[in-house]
């Protein structure tokens, strides 16, 4: 019960928090909490806030009614303890149309590393490849077979697989194997294009020399190519021509060329068509072929016409800029000079056959590439008029058409100074030969067969130290150069300096390794230098090519004397003496052999052969008296050697 509040009257009665007349203590209550509770809220609320999740939150909340007489429950955990869930687990197993799909991966992995092993020539390598690839494939199809999927075949993986070994078939030249898979895929009408692999089994009968079996195929694929395919087509036609060529059916190789020229004029193929016409004797059509040949446009030429002009225009501007190379630019100057070589080679063919005299038939065409304005064509069609006249021992002419060189271009004038050089010295004119030489070195410094020439020169004048910096320099500019490299042999064989000379003919022999004249010299600088087992080598090598050289067969009689191998030398003394009865070493050896032998009727024999071969020389009439003497014939001995008496008196011995 409340006192009474005198001081009731003085209360704002609109304040309800006007307690000024209360004297007594209201009840108890939250109310006086109330910064507590806020405190302990913001500590709650700054707790929520750094751990961040709901049930931390949730827990937060009821601590918040603390100050009022309640209890939290125990933390809020909605997995009840459990943890993380597991990860899930992975599909093992895969589905069918998965493993086909890893399969096929492994096929085109196999069919790549195929094709990269051929690029490298590794023929082998690529052709086995081939094959695990197609066996792979096969087993894709067996399984696709009998699960029933048959129709979800990759007929394109199976196409490539069976072209691919067929193409390392062919490049293994395994030419049935090669052609039974094309005809596996030909056959298959699940590939409508497939005819045109016609060709390639159409070049496998070329390359074994079937040439009407490589027709039919050709004319199978020139039918089924679309008509909008022209380019293709003129080349299987191409090849029909090549094939009837090669079988000396020269109308139908005519014909067929004419078409192609007709259609699409080509280089390749008027040039072929020249030497079928060449073949028959038509001298009027060569002409015209050849007239029309110079008709086509070579390769570039529009080209190198706007260059030029550009080049002009241009001329102060870019002086100093760079040479940019150009690869479009460099396949038309391959194809120009491939154009080039087809008229120089189609010139030189018809030129000594189209007029009664040879001269004029060179003058004809000579004329017309001066008209079709081919300068370096005409200069090579005039040094082959010249070869002509050196062939006919026509000399004069010859060097007279090399001078006429002199008003042109550089490089002609060397290869002419060079020729006129060259017959010089086959004239044993060595002077004018050098004076020569020079001219073609002072015109084209890297001519490698005019500084042969030079070194031969000086080789003649015994200058073999000068000779044999020509040489040098000639292999420097070309390291190939078999004249420079054997000449230089030769140079260090005379000065002494035999393994120089070895190490030359030895590089030589890797070059032309069936050259006789290098064996020759590798065994003649190893019997020089005493090692006769190597030079015994060299000479068996050289016999199995010239079996019937006497020299080396002698030779080879003297090395294995020297050696102690009576019984070898006696057979190449024999085969020497079989080849070439008149060569006296070897007759006085055999000779001297029977005697030794006791067997002196063959011996006297081929003394009396050698005194037919040298009738002055006294010493084979003595020892024919000298074998009579030895078999007790002392009868003919006496006549023997009165016979050498009444020639040679004053022979102390006879």
């Amino acid at each position: 019960e409340y006192g009474k509040n005198n001081a009731a009257d003085s209360r704002d009665t609109n304040n309800p928090y006007d307690f000024k007349g209360v004297e007594a203590k209201p009840p108890p209550s939250s109310y006086n909490n109330r910064n507590v509770i806020s405190r302990q809220k913001q500590t709650a609320m700054g707790t929520a806030m750094r751990l961040g999740t709901g049930a931390q939150r949730l827990g937060t909340a009821m601590k918040s009614a603390k100050g009022a007489g309640f209890k939290s429950k125990e933390k809020f955990d909605p997995l009840e303890g459990k943890g993380p869930a597991q990860a899930l687990e992975k599909n093992k197993d895969k589905s069918e149309e998965e493993n086909f799909k890893e399969l096929e991966v492994e096929v085109h992995t196999l069919l790549e590393q195929s094709a990269e092993a051929k690029i490298k020539k590794n023929f082998t390598d690529a052709l086995a490849k081939a094959k695990e690839a197609a066996n792979k494939e096969k087993k894709i199809r067996q399984i696709r077979e009998s699960t029933g999927n048959l129709d979800q075949v990759n007929i394109d993986l199976t196409f490539y697989v069976f072209y691919n070994l067929a193409n390392m078939y062919h490049a293994n030249q395994m030419y049935q194997e090669a052609l039974n898979s094309y005809t596996i895929i030909v056959k298959n009408k699940q590939y409508p294009q497939a005819s045109r692999l016609r060709v390639n089994m159409g070049n496998i009968y070329f390359e074994q020399k079937k040439y009407p079996l490589a027709i039919k195929m050709y004319n199978m694929a020139w039918d089924s190519a679309m008509p909008q395919n022209k380019e293709m087509r003129m080349e299987i036609k191409k090849n029909i021509g090549l094939c009837y060529l090669k079988l000396g059916a020269y109308g139908r190789a005519i014909e067929t060329y004419e078409d192609i020229m007709n259609d699409t004029a080509d280089f390749s193929v008027a040039f072929n068509l020249i030497v079928c016409i060449y073949a028959l004797g038509d001298a009027t059509k060569m002409k015209s072929w050849f007239e029309r040949m110079l008709m086509i446009d070579l390769p570039g030429s529009e080209e190198e016409e706007t260059e030029e002009i550009l080049a002009l225009q241009n001329k102060n501007k870019d002086e100093d800029a760079p040479d940019i190379k150009d690869p479009l630019k460099e396949y038309l100057k391959e194809k120009k000079k491939e154009a080039v070589k087809y008229i120089t080679n189609a010139a030189k063919l018809i030129a000594p056959v189209i007029e009664e005299e040879v001269v004029q038939g060179y003058d004809w065409v000579v004329e017309m590439l001066r008209t079709a304005n081919l300068q370096e064509v005409e200069s090579e069609i005039e040094i082959a008029k010249a070869v002509y006249f050196i062939k006919n021992k026509d000399i004069e002419k010859a060097i007279e058409l090399f001078k006429s060189f002199e008003k042109k271009d550089k490089i002609m004038m060397a290869r002419a100074a060079n020729n006129i050089s060259f017959l010089y010295f086959l004239e044993n004119d060595f002077s004018n030969a050098e004076k020569f030489s020079d001219m073609a070195i002072q015109n084209d410094r890297y001519n490698s067969k005019a500084l042969v020439n030079k070194g031969n020169c000086l080789f003649t004048d015994e200058e073999y130290d000068k000779a044999k910096e020509f040489f040098l320099e000639a292999i420097g500019v070309e390291a190939d150069c078999v004249e420079a490299i054997y000449n230089l042999g030769l140079v260090y064989k005379t000065l002494g300096y035999y393994n120089e000379a070895l190490q030359a003919f030895e590089k030589l022999h890797s070059i032309v390794p069936n050259s006789e004249e290098v064996i020759y010299q590798l065994g003649h600088i190893n019997e020089l230098i005493g090692l006769r087992r190597q030079a015994l080598k060299w000479y068996l090598i050289l016999i199995t090519k010239v079996p019937t050289d006497s020299e080396i067969l002698s030779k080879m009689g003297f090395l294995y004397q020297l050696e102690g191998d009576e019984y070898q030398a006696l057979h190449y003394y024999q085969e020497s003496y079989r080849y070439n009865p008149s060569k006296i070493d070897t007759l006085s050896w055999l000779a001297i052999h029977h005697v030794k032998q006791e067997n002196y009727e063959k011996a006297i024999e081929l003394f009396n052969k050698a005194t037919l071969i040298e009738p002055k020389e006294v010493k084979w009439k003595l020892m024919v008296a000298s074998c009579y003497r030895r078999m007790n014939l002392f009868q003919q001995a006496l006549e023997h050697y009165e016979a050498v008496h009444d020639t040679n008196p004053e022979n102390i011995e006879c």
